[in-house]
């Protein structure tokens, strides 16, 4: 694409103006909800919603030129579509079980989204997989930065956030799963804290070509993608404990996610690791790709 807008290389303004874009598609989104038509279904009616905010989204993409405007809204939606299919639950749906999923979800969240905004660089920086992609299609890049990389990722949360939905539709009381689900995502955010903890102090000193391959990394190589697939899976959780009948429609998207880190995600990192550190394939032949275990001697 080609720049008509030149990019502030200020990030507080770079961060003021996706703050903005976002007040936006959150009102639109809104506006959609409250003003426009329904649909027979809740969850539909807020899919329609999430969309529209997407394209809201990708349209402020557009006119800046930078796609990474869409990165935080990974983080941002998720907490305020379990607040709304709250707002709009069954009379009897279990509140316990909705403040120990909250805990979960907002500790995620708010986590996620601060680690976004403190290693952003501003506009002037886009994420190195949007313009390979846009490349690699140039005769519709439009349609691969609006389908690829703004509607997808809507897609995958929304999917993996219905279980959230399923915990705002059931009577049913709150038991020891939901614990265990409360253990698994705190567990997994901590797990995800500490692996950016190490990854961003490694990296002031980290010398061209060098690995990270202490702490954490040194006994898997995607801690940080691990407790990403871990958090949603302990949102499964709570789903199957308030609906355990409907587990067939809230696995799809932690099967989705799994395959989307492993399909594309990891695969992707290791081959640009490959290509720009001369020592990666030795990290991958002693470090496992995810689960982690003790890594294997040289």
């Amino acid at each position: 694409m080609t720049d008509t807008i030149p990019a502030p290389r200020s990030r507080s303004a770079s961060l003021a103006i996706v703050t903005g874009l976002y007040v936006v598609a959150v009102a639109a989104a809104a506006a959609w909800l409250y003003l426009g038509p329904d649909t027979a279904y809740l969850w539909l009616d807020a899919l329609i919603a999430d969309l529209v905010a997407t394209a809201v989204v990708f349209a402020g993409s557009r006119i800046v030129h930078n796609s990474s405007c869409y990165d935080a809204y990974w983080s941002v939606i998720p907490p305020l579509l379990a607040v709304y299919w709250w707002l709009e639950r069954e009379p009897g749906a279990d509140g316990v079980r909705f403040a120990l999923l909250s805990v979960v979800l907002w500790l995620w969240a708010i986590r996620l989204t601060a680690n976004w905004v403190y290693s952003w660089p501003g506009l002037h920086h886009e994420d190195w997989r949007y313009p390979m992609l846009r490349e690699k299609n140039p005769k519709v890049e439009l349609v691969v930065d609006l389908m690829g990389i703004h509607v997808f990722p809507t897609l995958q949360v929304f999917a993996a956030m219905l279980p959230v939905y399923a915990v705002t539709r059931s009577e049913r009381a709150w038991g020891w799963l939901d614990l265990v689900a409360l253990v698994v995502g705190v567990g997994a955010v901590l797990l995800q804290l500490v692996a950016d903890t190490q990854q961003h102090r490694f990296a002031r000193t980290k010398q061209p070509g060098e690995s990270l391959v202490t702490g954490l990394w040194a006994w898997s190589r995607h801690p940080n993608y691990l407790g990403e697939i871990l958090m949603w899976f302990s949102l499964l959780l709570f789903g199957l404990s308030a609906l355990p009948g409907a587990w067939w429609w809230q696995v799809i998207g932690v099967v989705g996610m799994t395959a989307m880190f492993l399909g594309a995600s990891i695969p992707m990192m290791e081959q640009r690791s490959l290509e720009r550190r001369p020592g990666y394939q030795d990290v991958i032949d002693r470090v496992p790709m995810l689960l982690p275990r003790p890594p294997r001697r040289s």
